[in-house]
């Protein structure tokens, strides 16, 4: 059960991971740091703040709090990104601090005990707080996404107007055991 579970929790992850990369490849430099008003992120600040949290949370998770003392998390919300190339290099720095680790655990290190800000969670509750946390922030960065490009958003999902030919399609084959994300 717990081994189906961390190989469900990957596709998940790489499903969000997915989400967002193809909502920064649509964006320039520019729209990459646009914001729709003065209380919003733009997405690059998301980046900043997402990689920020997974480089803070997933480094020697066993041994140190998951709120490092070396993260400003206020300043990802206000330092400068740059351009497409510093923006991407920042996410995946987090993605493949957090995949690095996820890698690394096991079955039995899912009832193991770590800390975030002094508050105690079993890795398996951790892993579920940061996905929930993660779908929060791409759920904005692709929102914003479809703001900025409007009619030229390529979409990340079934299109408008398509779910009929989506389901004839899923329908006209045999029932079968899969992840959804098998089909991206």
């Amino acid at each position: 059960m717990k081994a189906a579970f961390l190989q469900s929790l990957s596709k998940e992850f790489n499903y969000y991971k997915l989400l967002g990369e193809k909502t920064l490849v649509q964006l320039s430099d520019s729209e990459l740091n646009w914001t729709p008003n003065e209380a919003s992120n733009s997405p690059a600040t998301i980046v900043n703040h997402l990689s920020g949290n997974m480089l803070s949370r997933w480094t020697n998770i066993f041994n140190e709090d998951g709120e490092k003392s070396w993260r400003n998390r206020d300043r990802e919300f206000t330092q400068k990104s740059g351009d497409k190339k510093t923006v991407l290099a920042n996410w995946n720095k987090g993605w493949d601090c957090f995949f690095n680790t996820f890698s690394q655990l096991n079955e039995t290190d899912l009832s193991t005990i770590i800390y975030i800000r002094n508050q105690g969670h079993t890795v398996q509750e951790a892993l579920n707080r940061q996905l929930a946390h993660y779908a929060y922030h791409i759920g904005q960065l692709v929102f914003i996404g479809k703001l900025i490009k409007n009619t030229d958003w390529q979409s990340l999902s079934i299109g408008m107007g398509k779910s009929k030919e989506y389901n004839d399609s899923k329908f006209s084959t045999k029932k079968s055991k899969t992840h959804f994300t098998e089909d991206l």
